[in-house]
């Protein structure tokens, strides 16, 4: 790998660094696969053999089999219709595509979706569902850089039993939790996050619910029939994982954050007094972070309590569908010392993971391990002991870096993980112990000039782990790229910059092979915020 040149810029040129790092472009991770048109590329072709079948993927090294590498998607417009009686969607996607090759094919990711008609620029294509891969093969070959526009009718049924979906029905309707790789089992897309889009929404409801997705509503028509359509839009590009759209008997409660921030809470109605409390939380949230990491990067915030407490609704306690977090409500009505924390690790990824998305599923590190870093900065401010008692980040820091070997092997490094692992603690207090560290040798000054550079660097894109080490590297005015590599991929924890004290727990012989998680055990829950 490459490795950017070593900055010896002072610490009093830090800030300025920063800022000049924010006019770079930002690019989509890379892959080597070749042709995504059912052709191999030149690399591909072997001397007498011809060309080899091209892999319909971007090459992710957690999920293999997710999106395509033949076409960026500039734009999806999702129309969908609720029918409260049969509790079914009919849907119609519009994707505006860019090639980046010719293609005589190329796939969509869709799965559980009955997909009735597709067409290109208005074009009827041919089309087969296999697995969990829509083919397409439009009308006339798309040469590369093409712009095209793609249009899938389907139906989908949100209580359908699929391996994985991220319907999550209610009795009055649904939401979606798509993270990480279910976004396709609500619409056909280029479902990896280093693809991030445009977002429009049209939702059309019975009249006695309401229907709220990412973005700002744009428009409410009242239609035939007792229903109404509602029409959102994203001021901002976002991956399909965070996409947000729900349908319920909801209220839209809003108020206003820092700065005359627009804040707005979807709560189902029954329950909307009981959840005040903890919806009132969020403009001293919003406060305390854009102190930290700056303006919050969206055009408003809130809270999303699903109207469903069920255990198994969804395998997490909040997921941060962009603009708009989702809660199981009971969660949420407990005292603001038990769940603070946890709504500022939630907040959090406002900026790490949506406004800057990873580029492939082996950075998740980065979404987490900052989400839980001010996550329990701010408990700690507030005096709340954490789930181990403990009332310091630096306490807390000691008993993980105790665990730092046995995690390497039951969990792998933490830039490192595999589908079974990707939510394990090691993404989340094992990203929290590099930060530390890094903070640790540079100062804290410094640390806080690398997040700020980072995230205006890849404000409204994706960004790799490397992305992060080289960011890290200028800003600091230091090549701690080895420094991150040793803390991020070695298969054992590096000595912690002062604290020569601290040691690791040995491995237990009885540790000898990597963990892997049950079926139908649950993820997300590793947050040290909880």
């Amino acid at each position: 790998m490459r490795y950017r040149t070593r900055v010896t810029a002072p610490a009093a040129a830090l800030l300025g660094t920063a800022a000049a790092l924010t006019g770079q472009n930002a690019a989509h991770a890379t892959t080597t696969a070749p042709g995504a048109d059912g052709t191999a590329g030149a690399a591909a072709r072997t001397g007498g053999g011809g060309p080899a079948p091209a892999p319909e993927t971007l090459g992710d090294p957690v999920y293999p089999d997710l999106g395509n590498d033949g076409y960026r998607v500039r734009a999806y417009h999702l129309d969908l219709a609720y029918d409260a009686g049969t509790a079914l969607v009919d849907a119609t996607a519009t994707l505006r595509i860019r090639t980046t090759r010719r293609l005589t094919r190329f796939s969509l990711d869709a799965l559980g979706l009955d997909v009735r008609s597709v067409s290109v620029d208005d074009r009827p294509a041919e089309f087969e569902q296999v697995a969990e891969k829509l083919r397409i093969t439009p009308a006339r070959a798309l040469p590369d850089g093409a712009k095209a526009r793609v249009r899938v009718t389907y139906g989908a049924d949100p209580r359908r039993a699929l391996p994985h979906t991220a319907w999550v029905p209610t009795p009055d309707g649904f939401a979606i939790c798509p993270q990480p790789d279910s976004a396709h089992t609500v619409f056909p897309c280029n479902d990896h996050p280093s693809d991030k889009a445009d977002f429009s929404f049209r939702i059309t409801v019975p009249a006695a619910l309401k229907a709220v997705a990412s973005g700002s509503l744009v428009r409410t028509e009242a239609l035939s029939g007792d229903r109404t359509a509602y029409t959102y839009r994203s001021r901002s590009p976002i991956a399909t994982e965070v996409v947000q759209i729900t349908v319920g008997d909801y209220v839209v409660k809003e108020r206003q954050g820092p700065h005359g921030l627009p804040l707005r809470d979807v709560v189902p109605v029954a329950r909307a007094a009981a959840l005040e409390p903890a919806l009132a939380l969020t403009p001293a949230l919003v406060d305390w972070v854009e102190q930290r990491l700056g303006a919050y990067p969206f055009e408003t915030y809130g809270l999303l309590p699903c109207n469903n407490d069920a255990p198994d609704a969804f395998d997490f306690t909040g997921l941060e569908t962009q603009t708009l977090t989702l809660y199981k409500p009971n969660y949420l009505l407990q005292e603001e010392p038990k769940i603070g924390s946890h709504m500022m690790h939630e907040l959090v990824h406002s900026y790490f993971g949506n406004s800057v998305s990873p580029a492939t599923w082996a950075d998740l590190w980065l979404n987490e391990g900052h989400a839980d870093f001010y996550g329990l900065l701010y408990r700690y401010e507030r005096g709340w002991p954490d789930s181990l008692g403990l009332t310091t980040l630096e306490a807390r820091m000691r008993a993980t870096y105790a665990l730092g070997d046995q995690w390497r092997r039951t969990s792998g490094p933490v830039a490192a993980p595999t589908a079974a692992t990707l939510f394990d603690s090691q993404r989340y207090l094992g990203g929290v112990l590099v930060l530390y560290a890094l903070r640790q040798l540079i100062g804290e000054d410094a640390f806080g000039a690398v997040e700020r550079a980072f995230l205006a660097r890849y404000r409204n894109a994706s960004a790799s782990t490397d992305d992060y080490i080289a960011v890290a590297s200028r800003v600091s005015g230091q090549d701690v790229s080895g420094f991150l590599r040793d803390w991020l991929y070695g298969t054992t924890t590096p000595r912690m910059p002062g604290h020569p004290d601290w040691t690791v727990t040995p491995v237990p012989p009885s540790l000898v092979a990597p963990h892997r998680r049950p079926t139908g055990a649950r993820r997300h829950e590793n947050s040290a915020t909880l």
